[in-house]
């Protein structure tokens, strides 16, 4: 598998869970109802299924490498749907989950 579409699985992961949790607190913090945290429910669903299709077979790095991406994708979310503003330390520390997440994943093993 290609590290384009291992990069495409971590995004989509990341839309489906954070997407999905914020669906959720849309149902029941901000009083959106119901079908709103339902559709989260299934979307945070969707995201374990996606995760199991990343090509190395280690549940622990996949995890722990999508953290990377939670991190960033969190701020971006946040950024889009309510308007958040992330100061250069939020970002800062975006790039280095990230940078770390790109370690985790795709460093040389030499397997």
């Amino acid at each position: 598998m290609s590290i384009f579409r291992s990069v495409v699985l971590f995004v989509l992961a990341a839309l489906l869970e954070i997407g999905g949790a914020w669906l959720v607190w849309q149902g029941v913090r901000e009083n959106r109802g119901w079908v709103w945290a339902g559709a989260g429910v299934l979307a945070l669903g969707a995201y374990g299924f996606v995760a199991t299709l990343q090509p190395d077979a280690d549940f622990g790095r996949i995890l722990a490498a999508y953290g990377g991406v939670f991190v960033a994708g969190s701020l971006v979310w946040g950024m889009v749907a309510d308007g958040y503003r992330p100061d250069r330390w939020d970002l800062t520390g975006a790039l280095v989950c990230l940078a770390g997440m790109a370690l985790i994943m795709y460093a040389p093993r030499g397997r």
